[in-house]
């Protein structure tokens, strides 16, 4: 969607590829040739960064050890903690301090390698995909773009593109795209699967609720029912009383 947007903004767009977050090796591989026969389908370039784990693990994996046992997404303390109040969405579970720090870093980190690369190849902005995203600190990329932009010497062009999310969602299905089911990092394939269990979980109390909702209007329509024909029987039962009156009078 970002780069659609940017092509019908009279952009000339070539698309680096930086991410040494992504694991396993087989999963940045398939992200990697899904964007490229996109590339290829929509006229755009694409150039791959050095895929290289060792110095995201340098970098940015101290952060999340460091945090692991606290973040919500994990089954935390903070669950744990019968005081602090159940999570209401998937914001509430993953957007933590904590978790915004690890996040910061790898941004940071692919953000310079990506302009570096900006500026060695003479373009003239850097912009990222990454702002599509509402499960991304959209904030924090904001930051981390005109951060490493500046660092580096040439402009950012950053907008927020969640409000596009569900159209790309749309598009990327009806094109066959693959689209994978966390985030990026190790810590992420954990915070994934936990996000799909609490959006499962809402669902289905969801579910449950309306059902018992109902359930309960089910109720109180047999219960005025049966008022009613109770009602009406004991109508019947007077006329019947007072016809027989009558016809003993007669």
């Amino acid at each position: 969607m970002p780069t659609r947007l940017l092509a019908e903004q009279g952009h000339d767009i070539t698309v680096f590829y930086a991410n040494s977050n992504i694991a396993p090796r087989a999963e940045y591989d398939k992200r990697l040739v899904e964007l490229q026969r996109y590339a290829a389908d929509r006229g755009f370039g694409v150039i791959e960064g050095a895929y290289d784990p060792a110095v995201w693990e340098k970098k940015v994996a101290p952060i999340g050890e460091a945090i692991k046992d606290f973040s919500p997404a994990l089954g935390s303390k903070h669950v744990g903690d019968d005081t602090a109040p159940s999570p209401q969405s998937v914001a509430e579970l993953l957007d933590d301090d904590r978790r915004r720090e690890r996040c910061r870093a790898c941004y940071r980190m692919r953000l310079e390698e990506a302009a570096k690369a900006a500026v060695e190849g003479s373009y003239d902005a850097l912009s990222t995909t990454l702002a599509v995203s509402p499960y991304q600190f959209t904030d924090v990329i904001h930051e981390e773009l005109e951060r490493a932009a500046a660092q580096a010497g040439i402009d950012a062009h950053f907008e927020d593109w969640r409000p596009y999310y569900d159209e790309a969602t749309r598009i990327s299905r009806e094109l066959g795209m693959y689209r994978q089911n966390y985030c990026g990092c190790r810590f992420s394939i954990a915070e994934g699967e936990a996000t799909r269990a609490f959006i499962k979980q809402q669902r289905k109390a969801a579910k449950e609720a309306k059902a018992a909702e109902r359930a309960a209007e089910e109720a109180t329509r047999a219960e005025r029912a049966a008022e009613k024909q109770a009602y009406a029987d004991e109508r019947a039962k007077r006329r019947a009383i007072l016809k027989q009156i009558r016809q003993t009078a007669d």
